[in-house]
């Protein structure tokens, strides 16, 4: 319907006709590739040209965020009750965040203050509507939709945020009704639903150093259409992808198409009142006479099921290679067909993908609890604070296939022993402690070093 047709009848279609003189920067190329990760991610169904019995996107999505996660801790050195708080919400809503991440390229965690402090939602990206990005890729203008339904009705809430000239944060807010869901609907007032009566049409923040959301974007260049958009992780291999759900649905009609049939000639079948045709009861009998003249005939073809299977085992290994797997992990590589070179250089790809992931939540991680400080004044939270991002937390993602944590400690231990590291330096980078003035190095020492006078008379 056009823009004309949906002003006569009222109602609303798109975040463009809500929002006049709003236009998304996304190309229509990003458009369609956003649409295609997450009916990769979410298809189950068998169509007649593909069968996603696989679930490929699921497994990567899966695998990197346990291979990330495996050994992750992040914890606060002090005993605030207000980064606690955030660390525990945080951690509640890190799988969906990262792994919507890691589906659409790029995902916003909302932190939503209340009474008991902060709480968040994840925004995916096929949910929302860039509509103005920085010299650095960040949104500064974006849209998003919450559906919910009420007494039959379908309630959307569109939101918008975007900075005004002294960049400063401003909400607008708007609900819209619908009977059918088959559109955005018409206006409404905010207090139609009583979760969105306390929402105000339009609410200028304040200066918090953006649009009060933390972006979580995957650091890959664009491969659709080279603009600031990140993609997804499985983006370059969305394609190789297709190509396998093709050929499993191939396959599978390979298998249906050469199950063994007994052919009859028409005379011998029956329909019955039910209408379902069948052959009599007593057709199968023994005969002694030559079968080819007894109307039957079996079909039996030749299955080529090991062309399918190596064709599939093929786009396996180059799916891994695309997006940095492991060899094998994919799918099963037998050992004599790699070479000790191959094997270290699958491995540490896949070691600097997983660290490359890790970097980016620490970073979403401190940005949120940077971003929680600010809002948290101005929405007058308790115990808020202003913190230091660098300071505030301490994560630590355990061993990988480039890094022991142990050898390294070992290390440490060496260099105190020949007197080239303070022993202070060294307990602050196992705990996590901070140690840049001499009050920090005081606080270690009494924390973890036992008094010489206790030493000597051991």
């Amino acid at each position: 319907m056009s823009f004309f047709g949906a002003l006569l009848n009222n109602k609303i279609y798109s975040f463009e006709q809500a929002y006049p003189g709003a236009k998304e920067c996304t190309s229509t190329a990003m458009k369609k590739a956003i649409q295609d990760w997450f009916r990769l991610y979410f298809q189950d169904e068998v169509t007649d040209a593909e069968d996603p019995c696989q679930r490929l996107p699921y497994t990567i999505v899966s695998k990197l965020y346990r291979a990330s996660f495996a050994e992750y801790e992040a914890s606060t050195s002090g005993r605030n009750a207000f980064v606690t708080g955030l660390l525990d919400q945080m951690d509640r809503v890190r799988k969906k965040a990262m792994q919507l991440t890691l589906v659409g390229g790029e995902a916003w965690i909302k932190p939503v203050p209340g009474p008991a402090g902060f709480t968040f939602s994840v925004m995916r990206r096929d949910m929302v509507a860039v509509l103005g990005r920085n010299a650095d890729g960040q949104a500064i203008d974006l849209g998003s939709a919450e559906v919910h339904q009420q007494g039959g009705k379908f309630y959307t809430l569109l939101e918008r945020r975007s900075l005004d000239e002294q960049g400063r944060l401003v909400i607008q807010n708007k609900l819209f009704c619908s009977y059918d869901g088959s559109s955005i609907g018409t206006p409404v007032s905010l207090t139609a639903v009583p979760r969105y009566a306390n929402l105000m049409p339009t609410a200028v923040v304040g200066n918090v150093g953006g649009l009060g959301l933390v972006d979580i974007r995957l650091p890959m260049e664009n491969c659709v259409d080279g603009s600031q958009d990140p993609v997804s992780i499985y983006a370059p291999a969305a394609g190789l992808i297709h190509n396998i759900n093709r050929n499993e649905r191939q396959l599978s009609r390979e298998f249906e198409n050469g199950e063994s049939r007994v052919f009859a000639s028409a005379d011998l079948i029956k329909k019955g009142k039910d209408g379902v045709s069948r052959l009599p009861a007593g057709l199968f009998i023994g005969l002694d006479d030559d079968p080819d003249t007894t109307g039957l005939t079996v079909f039996s073809p030749t299955l080529r099921q090991q062309s399918f299977l190596e064709r599939k085992k093929e786009y396996l290994r180059n799916l891994e290679t695309v997006i940095g797997f492991k060899r094998g992990l994919l799918g099963e590589v037998e050992a004599a067909q790699r070479t000790a070179t191959e094997v270290t250089s699958s491995q540490g790809d896949y070691a600097l993908t997983i660290q490359d992931l890790q970097q980016m939540w620490e970073r979403a991680l401190r940005q949120s609890l940077e971003l929680c400080g600010r809002l948290g004044k101005l929405y007058k939270v308790s115990g808020a604070v202003d913190l230091d991002p660098a300071k505030a937390v301490a994560v630590d993602w355990g061993n990988g296939v480039l890094y022991d944590k142990e050898k390294e400690w070992a290390e440490t231990l060496q260099m105190v022993s020949a007197g080239l590291l303070k022993p202070e330096l060294a307990l602050a980078w196992k705990y996590g402690e901070p140690c840049e003035t001499e009050k920090d190095l005081q606080k270690i020492r009494e924390k973890y070093m036992p008094p010489l006078e206790a030493m000597l008379e051991e």
